[in-house]
């Protein structure tokens, strides 16, 4: 439990001292945002932003995960505090994703326009870094037979027939691919994306405490060991997860309007695809659709929007995605964000209700 106390700590502590220091280089060099001219005429002000933010919770991340294993077993050498395949992994590919983020965000710099990476690299890059995390989850058993995935589908935990590894992978692309682009299309205005990306850290840094005590290993001393979890790596999850967290709200005090930097799409894929490899790791894959509902909610506006255009000429919003409407019929940047916070709060309570009750039921 330290472990989760310490990663979520330091990661504050560093992206808040290291965030102004990225801050500080990026507008040196010249990397400012590109400005959508079809946008909100407001955000032309943001013209210039320094961009490519990720890079700061992205690093604080893993080196919060890491110092948090080497501070917990330097107070304490009798436990093991070293790294497991399911945190690594997870984190791997939220470094994986930020690297072809970041490679979009580069070229979008130095070109000065706003596509970067084309669509087909863009999207190999993004097929790599899946195929290699869901092919790799399937692997590392532990003693009991756990990978740090599974072939079935779940929802609290898993259900159902197993799927394959074929159809796994495809369905852990699925995932991937989903999650970074609702991230990615919620990064639209100050501090939104990584507000929310908060709430949804803390609720997985919840439910793997609650795994981990109530985990299939311990079965002999649990009082409802029909309701255990069989989920490989639990706690390291929420190490995880609570390092994200941390990181995430330190990378806020800058993020949040008027923003001094932005994440670019360096943190949104970043934090699209580590959404997803919790999820997936933690066998909570379709409750992610609830945890995550302001994630899925702006992207299903963006589904609603060019469908209807194509099929009948006419726009259902007044622009995509979402919060982007709201603010063209005259809500102001920060009631938008602030609201949208709001349904996601309620959005990680009814997910957490479910995942509660699940285990509830099975009592």
């Amino acid at each position: 439990m330290k472990q989760i106390l310490f990663a979520g700590v330091i990661g504050l502590f560093l992206t808040l001292v290291g965030t102004p220091l990225l801050i500080k280089l990026l507008a040196r060099k010249g990397y400012g945002q590109y400005i959508r001219d079809d946008g909100p005429r407001e955000h032309a002000s943001k013209r210039g932003t320094p961009t490519m933010g990720g890079i700061a919770f992205i690093l604080a991340t893993v080196a919060a995960y890491f110092l948090a294993k080497g501070i917990t077993g330097y107070l304490d050498p009798d436990i093991d505090a070293g790294p497991t395949f399911s945190g690594l992994l997870v984190l791997g590919l939220m470094v994986g994703m930020g690297l072809v983020g970041f490679l979009d965000d580069y070229i979008k710099i130095v070109k000065r326009r706003s596509l970067g990476l084309r669509a087909k690299a863009k999207m190999a890059g993004q097929l790599i870094v899946g195929i290699g995390f869901a092919v790799l989850s399937l692997q590392f058993a532990d003693n009991r037979g756990n990978t740090p995935a599974s072939t079935k589908l779940s929802f609290i935990t898993d259900f159902g027939w197993t799927i394959g590894p074929v159809l796994f992978v495809v369905w852990a692309l699925f995932m991937i691919l989903a999650m970074s682009n609702g991230v990615n299309l919620t990064d639209g205005l100050d501090g939104l994306a990584t507000g929310a990306s908060v709430l949804v850290f803390g609720a997985y840094t919840f439910i793997g405490v609650w795994q981990f005590q109530e985990s299939c290993a311990n079965a002999l001393t649990l009082t409802n060991p029909g309701a255990c979890y069989e989920v490989r790596d639990p706690l390291d999850l929420a190490v995880v997860a609570s390092a994200l967290m941390g990181s995430c709200l330190g990378f806020l005090w800058w993020n949040t309007s008027p923003a001094k930097i932005f994440m670019g799409d360096t943190g949104s894929l970043a934090l699209g695809g580590v959404l997803a490899g919790l999820a997936i790791c933690s066998r909570t894959e379709l409750l992610m659709a609830i945890l995550g509902g302001l994630f899925v909610l702006i992207t299903m506006s963006v589904v609603i929007q060019v469908g209807s255009f194509r099929l009948t000429g006419k726009r259902v919003f007044r622009m995509a995605p979402l919060q982007h409407h709201f603010e063209l019929k005259g809500w102001s940047e920060v009631l938008v964000v602030v609201r949208f916070w709001i349904i996601q709060g309620i959005c990680v309570i009814v997910g957490l209700g479910l995942f509660y009750a699940g285990w509830a039921a099975d009592k």
